[in-house]
């Protein structure tokens, strides 16, 4: 017996074992995170924490699929010139992008991301999914 067909052999017994022929469950969607890289000016940088912490943060906290919303700071690694301004990662996690999509086009979203983004410029947006 060559080494393949030994391999198919013991293979074959194990998934036999394991009930190999039943049929495997359905994977679990994926989630949907965006990040939201932005620069804001130090003038309004208080203005734009306080906005996300006190408006922003529980609004996305109460849509259907929400998982995570952080804001995080970011400081320039190795020889990478400074930004104009300081520099920010906005990252949002939804169950998976129709929830993430909803969101987007809820009136709550409409109402405050415009008021939000106002606080902030140079914005750089990425969407992917985690498993």
């Amino acid at each position: 017996m060559n080494r393949r067909s030994w391999m198919a052999t013991v293979m074959g017994v194990a998934l036999g074992a394991l009930g190999g022929g039943a049929a495997r469950p359905a994977e679990p969607e994926k989630s949907s995170v965006l990040y939201t890289d932005f620069v804001v000016d130090p003038a309004n940088e208080q203005a734009m924490l306080d906005f996300f912490h006190s408006k922003l943060k529980p609004i996305a906290e109460r849509h259907d699929g929400y998982i995570d919303l952080k804001l995080l700071k970011m400081k320039p690694v190795g020889g990478a010139p400074p930004a104009p301004g300081i520099a920010y990662r906005y990252q949002l996690t939804y169950e998976n992008e129709t929830k993430r999509h909803a969101w987007v086009a809820s009136d709550d979203h409409k109402a405050n991301w415009p008021l939000f983004a106002a606080l902030f410029h140079d914005v750089v947006n990425r969407v992917g999914e985690v498993s």
